[in-house]
């Protein structure tokens, strides 16, 4: 018979950013340990509940009892089991004296162990039948279990009204467990089990409120105790009702947002609010992170991207006169709109040129300075990737030097995330060029995965500079990323890097780019260079890029494992190697480039130009005389990048090639007829493998 089971947590208020997480949690733990003890049904299904007061989870498909379970359990080994005359030894009769205890039976016979071999030598086995446990047991050790696994950074110790002393993330005052209508008799945290638990603080219809079953949970709570017990159903209702209420214009609800949110309600009601139009004036980024972040309001904007003076909040009250709430929320976030406002008023009074002076008084890596001398280097990096670019190095020069002025300022002081959005607009009420004033905001992104990139050329310049010398002082000082640890999201940084690249087609050279973002360390007896290291983890990064957006890993590794200095022309690579692995003849050219390749490494060094006299085969003949006719086409192709056409018209070389494996003995004894034919194969070599090492193409 299938049952369902019901075991709630009655809480404190939980943290609510940590809700979701811990509802989760607490859901997959409890059924993981069940399904472990064999106490649920194939097919089993569970439903997780979590509000700001409670953890809970329902599961059907339950078994009463587990059932009885075949034991085979090795004993020992035979030459200890028993002495030298075959008799059973001390060490056996022990033995199974326990072995008996635990399988319920007043003693185990000698005749009833299976003789058998562990793999390494011949053992006694005894193999009996353990009878089914009853789920209060098997529960009981599964609640301790889930608790104690819950993801809780921090906690709580406090006194029960026993005092007992007791710790969870929060006080604990109820407990629930039933299996269809009746309670299992468990204990927690000084609790005993039962059925009784609370509904909404203000909106319950009754003081307390009895789960007559396990099945009725949700649907009880929701009648009776005005709460939705889902953590994703209260969630959506939250999202369609601001979306309803925010009519014809955008509502700016980030997910994180929503999620804290939810964890605050049990019965969630939007209210639509208002404030001053004059704090408009404002820029919107400060006015809609102040309700955010410290209000946990939602912001609306017109269809241009505009705010609005209206608002939408989200309460855990439902009234017919929501006045006062309105009207409190109004006063409430009226004097944080007040804050943004002055700040934003005495930042303008100072220019940001003014505010470099006192980058020398904030630290920016005790191995590394200074935000000041940080400042110099991106400068410096700056100047030189826009030289590099034919950019105007005084944009980027003046652009560098401001872009870190508004750490400095009052706004970026209490909204850190703001960086570089005011610098945008600070600079632009100072009178800097607008390209200026846009590069100092552009300069961080893109700040995530998926970020938009920046859209003018001097933005793009100091976001570079930027990044590189991030990624080469942090990691030459060695901080470089390890595992899933990388404080200073130096990962986030090489991405950024490739991306500007590869999607704005910038004709830079990275191995010089990392250069050049090291040489201002010099002298730093901290700073170890790191370049070649780097390098190759700004590869590795290029690969999972290229492999995100849909490439094939054998096409991938054919272009990154040439360490293309370039990444302009990347995307040509790739499309001329998915081409060329369309064609008939690339399986056998990639085959034997693959054999080249291992042949060549095996004779380094001793590669020199082909001498004609010296081919005696007529199958090396032909195809010395096919790459000479060849290295034209391939050579033209190559220089207009056309990399398709690169790799196409070395498939005509493919019957020549064959036919040289076949009849040719490279490795001949002859020195001088070796070296040649190594020589040859290295002239092919280099043909084959200009734009991509074919050889990763072979199966």
């Amino acid at each position: 018979m299938k049952h369902t089971l019901l075991v709630e947590l009655l809480t404190e208020e939980l943290p609510p950013k940590a809700l979701a997480k811990l509802g989760e949690a607490f859901a997959t733990a409890m059924v993981n340990g069940l399904s472990a003890r064999a106490f649920l049904d194939e097919g089993a299904t569970h439903v997780a509940y979590a509000t700001p007061r409670r953890l809970a989870v329902q599961i059907t498909g339950v078994r009463a009892q587990s059932p009885d379970k075949s034991i085979r359990e090795k004993v020992l080994p035979v030459t200890v089991a028993l002495d030298k005359e075959g008799q059973p030894a001390a060490p056996l009769a022990k033995k199974l004296a326990a072995l008996a205890a635990q399988a319920g039976r007043d003693s185990i016979a000698l005749e009833e162990l299976e003789r058998a071999s562990d793999g390494k030598a011949d053992s006694f086995f005894f193999t009996y039948t353990a009878s089914g446990q009853p789920l209060a047991a098997g529960l009981q050790a599964v609640l301790e279990e889930s608790v104690a696994k819950l993801p809780i950074p921090k906690l709580m110790s406090y006194q029960r009204p026993d005092g007992e002393t007791v710790q969870f993330v929060r006080p604990v005052h109820g407990l629930i467990a039933l299996l269809d209508e009746q309670v299992v008799p468990l204990s927690l945290l000084g609790l005993q089990s039962g059925r009784s638990t609370l509904g909404h603080r203000f909106l319950s219809t009754k003081p307390q409120l009895t789960i007559a079953s396990a099945a009725t949970y949700a649907d009880t709570l929701q009648e009776e105790g005005k709460v939705i017990a889902s953590f994703n159903v209260r969630k959506e209702k939250i999202r369609a009702d601001l979306l309803s209420k925010a009519g014809d214009d955008a509502i700016l609800m980030p997910e994180s947002l929503l999620d804290e949110v939810n964890g605050l309600v049990e019965w969630p009601v939007v209210y639509e609010c208002r404030f001053d139009d004059a704090f408009l004036a404002v820029p919107q980024e400060c006015l809609i992170l102040t309700m955010q972040t410290n209000q946990k309001y939602f912001a609306l904007t017109d269809k241009a991207g505009k705010l609005r003076s209206r608002f939408l909040i989200v309460s855990n009250i439902e009234t017919a006169e929501p006045k006062h709430i309105i009207g409190g929320n109004e006063r409430v976030v009226r004097p944080r709109l007040s804050d943004a406002k002055f700040f934003f008023e005495q930042d303008k009074k100072k220019p940001l040129a003014d505010r470099l002076g006192n980058l020398s008084s904030v630290v920016y890596h005790n191995k590394l300075g200074s935000q000041a001398e940080r400042n110099r280097r991106v400068v410096a990096l700056a100047v030189a990737i826009a030289e590099s670019l034919g950019a105007d190095a005084t944009l980027a020069e003046r652009a560098a030097l401001l872009s870190k002025a508004d750490l400095l300022t009052d706004m970026v002081g209490e909204f850190p995330e703001l960086q570089g959005i005011m610098g945008t607009y600070y600079a632009r009420h100072d009178g800097e060029p607008d390209e200026v004033a846009t590069a100092i905001g552009e300069h961080y992104q893109p700040r995530f995965a998926g970020d938009a990139l920046p859209s003018t050329r001097t933005g793009t310049v100091v976001a570079l500079a930027d990044k590189l010398e991030t990624l080469i002082g942090i990691w030459g000082i060695g901080l470089a990323p390890t595992g899933d640890k990388d404080p200073f999201a130096l990962r986030r940084h090489a991405l950024g890097i490739l991306r500007m690249l590869v999607e704005q087609r910038l004709p830079l050279s990275l191995s010089h780019l990392l250069a050049l973002a090291a040489k201002p360390f010099a002298g730093n007896a901290n700073f170890s260079d790191p370049v070649a290291d780097v390098q190759a983890f700004v590869y590795d990064r290029l690969r999972g890029l290229l492999r995100e957006r849909g490439h094939a890993q054998d096409a991938v590794e054919a272009v990154v494992s040439q360490s293309p200095d370039r990444l302009d022309d990347i995307a040509e690579r790739l499309d001329a190697v998915k081409a060329f692995a369309a064609l008939p003849q690339a399986e056998s050219l990639a085959a034997a480039n693959k054999r080249i390749t291992n042949i060549l490494k095996k004779n380094e060094g001793v590669h020199g130009e082909v001498k004609a006299e010296l081919l005696q085969e007529a199958a090396e003949q032909r195809l010395y005389g096919a790459l000479t006719d060849t290295r034209a086409e391939v050579d033209k192709a190559f220089a207009a990048g056309d990399f398709s056409g690169t790799l196409k018209a070395l498939a005509a070389l493919r019957d020549d090639v064959d036919a040289f494996f076949n009849d040719v003995m490279v490795m001949a004894e002859d020195a001088a007829l070796r070296t040649n034919r190594l020589a040859l194969l290295n002239t092919l070599h280099g043909m084959m493998n200009r734009v991509a090492d074919i050889s990763k193409l072979a199966a």
